[in-house]
């Protein structure tokens, strides 16, 4: 298992596949992605061999996240080298949600159990603001296709945003009543990218907690493996409310997941200062220890906490560029 010197496990691995993404959202890629004729992400071989390794290393969970990754013809593929690895508890994915109807069961059959879609209003007007799309009513039917075709852990994120989306809680509680998904409002980070934004935008999730609290929602205990979300259940409701807040004191103690880019870095927080590059060690079986060692080294590295709260958004741009 990987330890830090924290005392830090690290059971979960977050694996961007591209950059590449086909929303425009106003507060990650407002003016959409521009193709930077570079573009080299990991194959499939230098991914099985990444997984390979990282199981060796303890590694039970698995995000693939972008971008969106779904863009990627061979997305399908990729999952089920990866769930072939019986190892492998989770193979979660991240995605805008806009190929979900017409994709959800063949995704499911690759060996993909969990899924979180994003949709930061119920909205359709606001939707279409925020992302460039017109595409509400049908992200919320590939959620219900996702629910249909057996995916156990579903789960809605909504970034947080001030005058846009922090009233819509009673949407979203009448949304789970019934409906088994977790919706996780998560608060806008500062990225290299979008000050003047986070600075009009930036909410804090308090908001939305002192309200559950009013409601009688009650916070629940973290299992292992989990993300860092509080999650917040009722017993007349269905589904969760989930809240992540990166501002908050000892956001970083529970820290569980490292990250890796789609040109194969690894990153040991997600605003991090630095990226340390794995693909050279990617291109032969018999590299599998090497990289291994140099995995274990780096962590004598990683950071207590990240440094939002000084304004510190390290190297990172925009949240598509390592995943979110």
């Amino acid at each position: 298992m990987l330890v830090d010197k924290h005392n830090r496990t690290f059971p979960y691995l977050r694996l961007s596949i591209t950059e590449v993404c086909n929303f425009s959202c106003q507060y990650c890629l407002p003016n959409g992605y521009k193709k930077t004729g570079k573009e080299h992400f990991l194959h499939q071989d230098e991914i099985r061999r990444l997984v390979d390794a990282f199981i060796e290393l303890g590694v039970w969970k698995i995000r693939l996240t972008g971008g969106e990754p779904t863009v990627r013809k061979d997305f399908t593929e990729i999952a089920k080298i990866i769930s072939e690895r019986s190892e492998i508890k989770t193979l979660a994915f991240t995605t805008n949600g806009y190929k979900l109807v017409e994709r959800a069961q063949e995704w499911y059959d690759a060996g993909l159990n969990a899924i979180n879609i994003s949709i930061d209003t119920l909205n359709a007007k606001k939707f279409h603001d925020l992302t460039g799309h017109n595409k509400m009513q049908a992200v919320r039917d590939g959620i219900d296709k996702a629910l249909e075709v057996g995916f156990k852990k579903v789960k809605i994120n909504v970034v947080l945003l001030k005058g846009i989306n922090d009233g819509e809680l009673d949407q979203y509680l009448e949304y789970v009543k019934d409906t088994p998904v977790s919706v996780r409002y998560i608060e806008l980070m500062q990225t290299g990218d979008n000050l003047t934004y986070f600075n009009k935008f930036h909410q804090s999730a308090d908001h939305i907690k002192g309200q559950l609290v009013d409601r009688n929602w009650i916070e629940n205990v973290r299992n292992p493996g989990d993300g860092p979300a509080a999650n917040f259940t009722h017993p007349n409701y269905a589904g969760s409310i989930g809240l992540i807040a990166p501002y908050s004191k000892d956001f970083c103690t529970g820290c569980n997941r490292l990250r890796i880019t789609s040109s194969g870095d690894l990153r040991l927080c997600l605003f991090g200062n630095f990226g340390i590059p794995l693909r050279h060690m990617l291109q032969d079986d018999d590299q599998k220890n090497l990289l291994k060692a140099a995995v274990r080294k780096q962590l004598d590295y990683k950071a207590s906490s990240h440094f939002l709260a000084t304004g510190d958004t390290g190297i990172m741009t925009n949240l598509s560029s390592t995943g979110g």
